[in-house]
């Protein structure tokens, strides 16, 4: 049985825009309509993207063709690195949250626009996730945690509390950060890393203990 929906989340009550066709588009799709709101269809520069392909929703354009479109949109493309060169072309000021109804966001936790949550997803008390973030399937943010805009929380990772983590930054599949650690913007965290001390910006770490 779907957990109750928190007080703090947005309604989704106008179709959504979806931009991007592939794999993680698919997930945004699915956890949207679970959620109870309507596709209004998907932009993508592959005119054969996945969602297409697939009979999921209508292909409106390529991503240019969203200018001037109304209604709000998501950015469904999981890379962190496309993700930000497409936010920083793209009119994403009216940007939908799209929460899986599985997954538990605290009433004191606080998500920004454009946020994805995917099933099984936690996001603890008083965490902040900031916009356009992603917090995929099975992802457990522990209380009081920050993580910063266009960032990648990957599925299955675990965040302890206190745990602040950079703008457009990749937490990998698997990976455990100990809590009371800082990860830099721009950071790369390997799957089934286990950090355990502070990274910097724009750094890569991996293994048990990570390190570059």
């Amino acid at each position: 049985m779907p957990l109750q929906p928190q007080p703090n989340l947005p309604i989704l009550t106008s179709p959504i825009l979806l931009l991007g066709g592939g794999g993680h588009a698919l997930v945004v799709a699915e956890a949207a309509a679970l959620a109870g709101a309507t596709i209004a269809g998907f932009f993508d520069d592959d005119a054969g993207a996945l969602l297409a392909r697939l009979g999921v929703c209508t292909r409106l354009g390529s991503l240019a063709d969203v200018a001037g479109m109304t209604g709000p949109r998501i950015l469904c493309i999981g890379d962190v690195g496309a993700r930000r060169r497409l936010a920083a072309r793209l009119d994403l000021s009216n940007a939908a949250t799209v929460i899986h109804p599985r997954a538990f966001v605290s009433p004191s936790a606080i998500v920004g626009g454009g946020v994805f949550i995917g099933p099984g997803a936690v996001i603890h008390a008083k965490a902040r996730i900031g916009d356009h973030a992603i917090v995929n399937s099975g992802a457990i943010i522990e209380h009081e945690c920050v993580i910063g805009s266009n960032t990648h929380i990957a599925p299955g990772s675990v965040l302890g509390g206190n745990v602040s983590v950079g703008p457009g930054t990749l937490v990998g599949l698997g990976a455990s950060v100990l809590p009371g650690t800082t990860i830099g913007s721009g950071a790369t965290i390997g799957a089934g890393a286990v950090v355990v001390r502070d990274v910097g910006d724009n750094a890569t770490v991996k293994g048990v203990p990570a390190t570059s």
